[in-house]
């Protein structure tokens, strides 16, 4: 808890005793007042010494090892301020209020009963702000762990991400290359662009979804560089895209897996992606043709999967999201959905 919030805490709590204190005042006139009004004085000052006695005393009770000890140390500490309360109010009416009449005062058992009932009053009081603003802090610290712990593990889920892209797409430049193709110039070009979106633009939080769509074109681009089917991709857009955001390499696995567990051996498109933009959501699909004999919803290897996947999500956009896959005779499917982003 920051120390402004605690010191108003502080000063509302104190407002709340004075107002008790002057309560019986505001009824009563002005010469009941000034008769009793050092005694308001000394009552608030006593008090105020009491409570931040207590206050400043707890950590070090609670921290003991033998809870037994804090008791007999808690009680010692209450006999103490009562003392100390007695002794200072004798002195306030003995040498300064009383000093022009010279009264005398004489301390009683009401006496010592009423400063031990305060002196009570005042300890619950302290410990129930003190517990209060413990709680506040401890609460903050596991949001703050909370949020860390989060970022590790999006740090990690984006980790498995990247290099297990870069890998397949390594390979299939060193295939390309290796043929002496003369496409090989344009993938490294597309490399190119991929890494720089990878090491610059999907370190952030959140990209601009321009960007994201850019990034999955270039991979479109590279990976239709082997499969040499004209239109084997058909990609759609509806929707604008101006101003929009969205975590960074986030739709890349889906079409990922589409091309690496999807049937090549078809008429084109081979692959269909929608991208649906409206001011609320945001809905992308793929299909994809099924190879015989192939787990199109599983990504069996080192890489990210789907679980991968849903826990980003959950992550990023809880309970902003729905993630659905399924499948037909011969064709695979996946639509996420995701709300106000």
């Amino acid at each position: 808890m920051k120390l402004k919030s605690k010191v108003l805490i502080h000063i509302f709590f104190w407002i709340y005793i004075i107002n008790q204190t002057l309560f019986p005042f505001y009824i009563s006139n002005d010469q009941a007042f000034n008769e009793y009004y050092p005694e308001i004085i000394i009552y608030i000052v006593t008090s105020w010494i009491t409570f931040y006695i207590v206050y400043f005393s707890i950590p070090s009770l609670f921290s003991l090892k033998y809870k037994i000890i804090s008791v007999f140390i808690g009680l010692a500490l209450i006999a103490i301020l009562v003392s100390l309360r007695v002794g200072l109010e004798f002195l306030f009416w003995r040498f300064i209020d009383s000093m022009k009449e010279c009264k005398v005062v004489n301390i009683t058992a009401t006496w010592w009963y009423n400063s031990l009932r305060v002196v009570i009053i005042m300890s619950i009081y302290s410990l129930l702000i003190r517990l209060a603003v413990g709680w506040f802090e401890t609460q903050k610290l596991k949001s703050d762990l909370i949020l860390q712990t989060k970022a590790s593990e999006l740090a990690l889920l984006r980790s498995q991400v990247n290099p297990h892209f870069l890998f397949n797409t390594l390979n299939n430049i060193y295939s390309l290359v290796y043929k002496k193709s003369d496409d090989a110039p344009a993938a490294v070009m597309k490399m190119a662009a991929i890494m720089r979106y990878v090491l610059y633009d999907a370190t952030t939080d959140k990209v601009l979804l321009e960007k994201e769509i850019e990034y999955l074109q270039s991979f479109i681009e590279l990976q239709q560089l082997r499969t040499r089917q004209k239109g084997f991709v058909d990609l759609t857009i509806k929707g604008s895209i101006e101003g929009r955001t969205i975590a960074p390499m986030l739709l890349i696995p889906f079409v990922e897996n589409a091309f690496k567990h999807g049937s090549k051996k078809v008429p084109p498109p081979g692959i269909r992606i929608n991208l649906i933009l409206s001011p609320e959501t945001v809905i992308f699909e793929v299909s994809n043709y099924l190879r015989k004999n192939s787990f199109a919803s599983k990504d069996k290897s080192a890489g990210i999967g789907l679980n991968n996947i849903r826990r980003r999500l959950a992550l990023l956009y809880p309970g902003k999201h729905s993630l659905d896959t399924w499948e037909d005779q011969d064709q695979y499917y996946v639509k996420l959905k995701i709300e106000q982003i």
